[in-house]
């Protein structure tokens, strides 16, 4: 198939490119791993056949996440929030009500997200060489210990241009291939800078979606190569256990990379999926970033000030709320008399309305304290409840003056947002199984945080 029309949209202020393929009766995301460039892809015949093989059967979406390739390139590390709301964009510019996303290694981490916090746009999810975290944790033993991935991070920017070691882990099968070399060196010199790689490698380090798989309600099938030496199968087993309605199909193939090897075979799983699950019913349930502030001594503050005096106090704080929290592109559920509860797609901007609320707060003499946490919690009309919601007001509860506390979540999906985060202590919640690790917010204004 000849190369197709690169369109360009934009997400908030970056331009993101994306190209249309086929008119089929179901829409198909295509969301990349690492680094993509949709003008060199079809190029490649693996790829190029891959691609037009799905366009048969499906209308074919793909773009370059921001960052990298055709897309704006100048715009950092972006966080697993934004490349997430690239998706959105390119639905909204393709006309995309509805849709089914396919996505590979990191690019599987976004359709993972998209899906969570976007139940009724989503038909189903095909995951390729998805990971849920990179990093070794106590309860996660597959992930790489911090000297041996910057070890890796040292490799990589050092040997920027030459390609064989990293295809050597990804598409064994063609490792000593000339010809498969040069492209690759190719593709991904035409994708982003040496800078680019390592900050995007470095946040993916970072991230951990384990948390947000349970809240994923489209149907899932998780395709993974059975020799795969980046994902372990053990892997792959942990995300389809996890996500609600997910099937597994382990492949007879060594390849990470999709487009090497037997393409058709895996073709055919996607279409076969993407095609039978076309209208899943969704609940009202969503995985959410909660924010709930509180004005420190109100009561006091309102005996002193006489009830009128204060209620133009509490209006001027409610007014301003609205402002910043729509401007955060939240949503304020309600304000609650001496504070707000508001939700928001992603924690960065949930942390960052934090922040801007208590400068607003400051200029009325007030003192605001806030907590942020990202959950399920379900829809009931204009409100909404769930142990999310209840966690959220519990980390408030403890939170000090003037501060804004998070959990552990909020701190793993805001990698690469520039926020800074100081340990705050393990606490136990009435009514709230286990101990939770919150983080107090140390930075959040200059951060570079793109709506």
């Amino acid at each position: 198939m000849d190369k197709p029309r690169t369109h360009f949209t934009s997400a908030g202020d970056v331009a993101i490119a994306y190209q249309v393929v086929g008119d089929g009766p179901v829409d198909l995301i295509y969301a990349s791993g690492w680094l993509h460039n949709i003008d060199v892809i079809w190029e490649h015949p693996g790829y190029n056949r891959l691609l037009s093989r799905l366009s048969e059967h499906c209308r074919l979406i793909l773009f370059d996440k921001r960052g990298t390739g055709m897309s704006d390139r100048d715009v950092g590390a972006p966080t697993l929030e934004q490349r997430t709301d690239d998706i959105r964009a390119v639905m909204e510019a393709a006309g995309s009500e509805k849709a089914s996303i396919f996505g590979v290694s990191e690019g599987a981490n976004m359709a993972t997200m998209f899906a969570a916090i976007y139940p009724e746009r989503v038909n189903s999810i095909i995951l390729v060489g998805c990971y849920a975290c990179r990093a070794w944790k106590p309860d996660w033993p597959f992930g790489f210990r911090r000297a041996e991935f910057e070890n890796m991070v040292k490799i990589l920017g050092e040997n920027w241009g030459d390609f064989r070691d990293f295809l050597a882990l990804r598409a064994p099968s063609v490792a000593n291939d000339d010809v498969e070399i040069e492209f690759n060196n190719r593709l991904f010199v035409q994708s982003g800078s040496p800078s680019t790689a390592v900050n995007i490698t470095r946040l993916n380090y970072e991230l951990d979606i384990r948390p947000i798989l349970p809240s994923v309600q489209a149907p899932a099938l998780v395709l993974h190569s059975r020799g795969d030496r980046v994902v372990t199968l053990e892997e792959a087993e942990f995300i389809a256990d996890t996500l609600p309605s997910c099937r597994l199909k382990v492949l007879d193939r060594e390849d990470h990379l999709p487009w090497i090897g037997d393409v058709d075979e895996i073709a055919e799983e996607i279409i076969a999926f993407a095609l039978q699950a076309t209208d899943p019913e969704v609940s009202d349930r969503i995985l959410a970033t909660i924010l709930m502030t509180d004005i420190e001594g109100s009561t006091r503050k309102a005996v002193r000030m006489g009830d009128a005096q204060w209620r133009k106090i509490i209006d001027a704080h409610d007014t301003a709320a609205a402002r910043v929290v729509a401007r955060h592109g939240g949503t304020l559920v309600k304000t609650m008399g001496d504070g707000i509860l508001a939700t928001f797609a992603g924690p960065s901007r949930a942390v960052a309305c934090a922040r801007n609320l208590q400068q607003e707060a400051s200029r009325l003499d007030l003192s605001i304290r806030a907590g942020v946490h990202t959950g399920e919690c379900e829809r009931r009309g204009q409100d909404i409840s769930g142990v999310a919601v209840n966690v959220a007001a519990r980390i408030l509860d403890v939170t000090p003056s003037g501060s804004c506390f998070a959990s552990s979540i909020v701190r793993d999906l805001t990698a690469g947002s520039g926020l800074e985060f100081v340990a705050a202590g393990s606490h136990r919640f009435k009514g709230v199984p286990g101990a939770w690790e919150l983080h107090a917010v140390t930075q959040a204004e200059g951060t570079g945080l793109r709506p």
